[in-house]
């Protein structure tokens, strides 16, 4: 059972995009975190990702938030609560 999360981080390249990736390094740094991070930008992949609306936060495979930059103590809720359930 591995607790290393494969985050990825769906967006153009806009500035929430950016705020967003931003604050993953910031909490996962924080919280001591394991996680690859990955950022799309294809548009196309976006779509097969069933994301519709950026940035998208997707944590390993299931779409964990869209169209916000989610801050620092949001991410820290989704992050935490996706490794709980893992184990």
């Amino acid at each position: 059972m591995s607790t290393r999360q494969k985050i990825e981080i769906l967006g153009p390249g806009c500035p929430k995009c950016n705020a967003l990736m931003d604050n993953v390094k910031k909490v996962l740094q924080e919280t001591g975190l394991a996680a690859e991070v990955v950022k799309i930008t294809d548009i196309k992949e976006m779509i097969t990702k069933g994301v519709m609306f950026t940035p998208g936060l997707i944590i390993d495979g299931r779409i964990a938030s869209q169209g916000k930059s989610l801050n620092i103590d949001q991410l820290k809720d989704i992050l935490t609560k996706e490794t709980k359930e893992e184990k």
